[in-house]
């Protein structure tokens, strides 16, 4: 089971795959070995660029991490985060692309043929064997691990069988090896079967997201699941005793009353025609949560619009340090949504199709596909810090700029955020809020 430390906020992913996965590899890809694990820590990180572990650091024996799958896994997100934006509109929308693409990563060792292939262009993994994608996930969440003491980040994944129901052996040993995945046959006729599965998710996000399935159909197999927990405080704390309700002007020209936490000093900061953001950091610096506010000009629609991965590595790499002042909403929002119309659209429909996945590597008679793919979130944003979770739970069915004059942001409209992991430029979380007060 894998654990990361870190920002304080917990996602769980659980993927069901129903009849037949369709994703391969070879026994020589599936004889290496992972990076070794360690014991967790955690870390935090300014956006802006990576920061290198000072000497003595305990960070400098972690393994590098592939950049080629930091990009797969940034160009995934930001692609996924569209399609769930536009399948909920006028919502607060919070997702965990890291922990999608990790369950999906596990599943992925279990496809084959053009299964395999659509999953890897949906993943961005196209330049990456299997070998190395399994070996750049250990290293990444070791990275995550560790990333800074003062900060929680847990990553755990699971896999439940059907009891009775046989699975290929390297594909099992793979989960175990490199996402140190905890294998477990369960009977899933008994009473207490989604229980059991919902408590492991529940323990592994601190009980902020209690439940990711609701029943066991006769016909599932497996079920696939990652959780991620997060909590850190920030490096400066916000002054409970400045925060004021003030208006919040919503998208559709109301406005509610809502609290502001505010502060000033020096941050990262960058500024546009069409935004503002800010680099608000966790702990030692390592992790940070980046927030952009649309100019009043620009609506968050429009912002979105422009929400891609190459922006992203242009606009990140723009902050500099810069003296002014923030406010910005305390929140808590919960989401949850499923993900098979998202990943259809993204060119994985073959995976969900059962007359056409292939998943010979994940079960010998190539009777299953994904019947499902479930994602929860969490995250609770105050003066202290913030506190997130995320699950994705997977189910597999048989078929039967310069220095300025200090700046000033107000954030009192729809804003975007992301939290990063600052040495990898790994996104654990990225959301909307629309209407802090829903």
């Amino acid at each position: 089971m894998k654990w990361w430390y870190g920002l304080g906020a917990g996602i769980v992913s659980s993927l069901l795959l129903l009849g037949l996965l369709g994703c391969a590899m070879s026994q020589s890809q599936a004889e290496e070995s992972p990076p070794t694990r360690q014991s967790p820590v955690a870390q935090s990180s300014a956006p802006s660029r990576p920061l290198p572990p000072a000497p003595g650091d305990p960070r400098v024996n972690l393994p590098l991490v592939d950049p080629r799958l930091v990009t797969a896994n940034t160009r995934f997100g930001f692609k996924l985060f569209s399609e769930v934006v536009s399948e909920t509109p006028g919502k607060n929308v919070l997702i965990s692309p890291s922990s999608v693409a990790i369950a999906l990563s596990m599943v992925y060792n279990g496809a084959d043929d053009t299964t395999r292939t659509a999953m890897a262009n949906t993943l961005e993994l196209s330049g990456l064997t299997l070998a190395e994608v399994n070996q750049a996930n250990a290293a990444l969440e070791l990275s995550l691990e560790a990333a800074d003491p003062t900060v929680k980040v847990a990553i755990a994944n699971s896999l439940w069988s059907r009891q009775g129901v046989s699975f290929q052996p390297n594909f099992l040993r793979q989960n175990q090896q490199f996402y140190h995945a905890e294998v477990a046959s369960l009977d899933f006729g008994r009473p207490d079967a989604v229980n059991r599965i919902n408590r492991w998710v529940s323990r592994h996000t601190e009980g902020k997201i209690p439940q990711i399935i609701d029943r066991i159909n006769p016909d599932d197999v497996m079920f696939l699941i990652n959780a991620i927990y997060f909590n850190g405080t920030w490096t400066r704390p916000f002054d409970p005793r400045l925060t004021r309700p003030q208006p919040f002007h919503l998208a559709d020209g109301t406005t509610t009353s809502h609290p502001l936490m505010a502060q000033s000093g020096s941050y990262l900061y960058t500024e546009t025609d069409q935004f503002q953001a800010i680099n608000l950091p966790y702990g030692d610096r390592h992790l940070s949560m980046l927030v952009f506010l649309p100019k009043p000009a620009f609506s968050l629609e429009t912002f979105q619009a422009t929400l891609t991965a190459d922006n992203w590595g242009t606009w990140v790499s723009q902050f500099r340090h810069q003296p002014g002042a923030i406010q910005l909403p305390r929140f808590k929002t919960e989401f949850g949504i499923g993900l098979n119309d998202a990943l259809k659209t993204l060119g994985m429909d073959i995976a969900f199709d059962p007359n056409q996945a292939n998943f010979t590597n994940l079960i010998a008679d190539n009777s299953v596909y994904i019947s499902q793919v479930q994602h929860k979130t969490f995250i609770d944003v105050n003066e202290a810090g913030t506190e997130a979770a995320a699950a994705t739970s997977i189910g597999v069915t048989t078929t039967s700029m310069p220095v300025d004059p200090p700046f000033r942001m107000i954030v009192d409209r729809p804003f975007f955020y992301a939290i990063c992991d600052n040495r990898t430029g790994t996104i654990l979380f990225m959301g909307t809020i629309v209407n802090p007060e829903a």
